[in-house]
């Protein structure tokens, strides 16, 4: 499919480039974007949560009641999940929600997202640009000119830059990535892609 080519003014250059339909045109697997977006977002969590056991808890050992004839449950000492200020009886406890996906799985699920965005049309290939420095409003002027403000937007460029990046962190709904780190989670999260030109030289050779 091709996508006409338009400069940081919104304007069409006349230039015209081919989306490769290995990428952005294959049939979507629904259920392997959900578990790539599910792994992307289980590594995010920090799983630092815990709560004291009984065997944490500070507290004398001394039996408090009898075993029998006191007409409610057995228990021990004062750490007794059964009273108040007790331990808890399998509390949560650190541990890394991350889990293994095969590299072919995650690989259909980037191809998939791609696809739904074409069939969106939601990707605009604009003309390599540079800011002189870091400036918000000349952030603001590329989404006015491209008439996408307002949208969540994901900006895909060949190679990290880092006065773009910084003209567009205090935007709300913006996020700039590197083609290669582009990932499922990224893609789906976004309601319009601008993709430079170089940039989609990349995808087509890394993806």
């Amino acid at each position: 499919m091709e996508v006409s080519v338009l400069n940081i003014k919104g304007q069409d250059t006349g230039k015209k480039v081919e989306l490769n339909d290995a990428i952005f045109g294959i049939e979507p697997n629904d259920h392997v974007v959900y578990l790539a977006v599910k792994q992307y977002l289980a590594a995010q969590r920090q799983g630092t949560h815990k709560s004291k056991e009984r065997s944490e808890i500070a507290g004398s050992t001394r039996k408090l009641i009898r075993q029998k004839g006191g007409g409610g449950a057995r228990r021990g000492d004062i750490k007794s999940p059964l009273l108040r200020g007790g331990g808890r009886v399998f509390g949560p406890r650190p541990r890394d929600y991350w889990f293994k996906l095969n590299k072919k799985v995650k690989s259909l699920a980037r191809k998939s997202a791609l696809t739904y965005k074409q069939q969106q049309n939601a990707i605009i290939v604009v003309e390599d640009f540079e800011f002189d420095a870091p400036k918000t409003k000349s952030f603001v002027d590329l989404q006015k000119n491209l008439k996408i403000e307002g949208k969540k937007l994901l900006l895909v460029l060949p190679e990290n830059n880092n006065n773009i990046y910084l003209s567009a962190r205090n935007i709300q709904r913006v996020e700039v990535s590197a083609a290669r780190l582009l990932n499922t989670y990224k893609v789906m999260n976004s309601n319009v892609m601008v993709v430079t030109e170089n940039a989609l030289k990349v995808v087509n050779e890394t993806f």
